[in-house]
């Protein structure tokens, strides 16, 4: 059976129908900071459970309920979530963590580094410098983690 997250960040207030609708489905959503607004989470929550953090913009007194990183298992893994890759402060693959999340850069990434999978799904807010606007899925199995990033357009 797979289990299907929804990774998302740098929405910077903006949820675009096209990321609700590429969100449709899954079993869990999981926000890489910088909200923007706390109504972003209620309408992620419409779509599916969600875990998320708080990013350097999100400093209102709404943002003080997130924690700036989360520890979270789903599916059997073990998943970090941070903002900003570069504050790392902790081993992933000496904890026996599977997946780190962040944000932070705006650039879309997969990258596996000692058995552990780190992801930005990038930015699926207002479009920065000539970066593509996109947010995440990965697909968990018993046997493997099968990351996407998709691409959502300027609509």
């Amino acid at each position: 059976m797979t289990f299907r997250i929804g990774i998302i960040s740098d929405t910077h207030g903006l949820l675009r129908p096209e990321a609700e609708r590429r969100l449709a489905g899954v079993d869990h959503i999981i926000h890489g900071g910088d909200i923007g607004r706390p109504e972003i989470i209620a309408a992620l929550r419409r779509i599916a459970p969600v875990t998320a953090i708080r990013g350097n913009v999100d400093t209102g007194t709404w943002a003080a309920q997130y924690a700036e990183t989360e520890l979270v298992r789903l599916a059997g893994r073990t998943i970090y979530v941070l903002h900003d890759l570069k504050t790392l402060q902790i081993s992933p693959a000496a904890l026996g963590i599977d997946m780190v999340i962040s944000g932070h850069s705006h650039i879309p990434k997969i990258e596996t580094v000692d058995g552990v999978l780190y992801l930005n799904p990038g930015s699926a807010g207002q479009r920065r410098f000539k970066l593509p606007i996109t947010l995440a899925t990965v697909d968990v199995t018993p046997s493997h983690m099968q990351p996407v990033i998709h691409e959502l357009g300027d609509a």
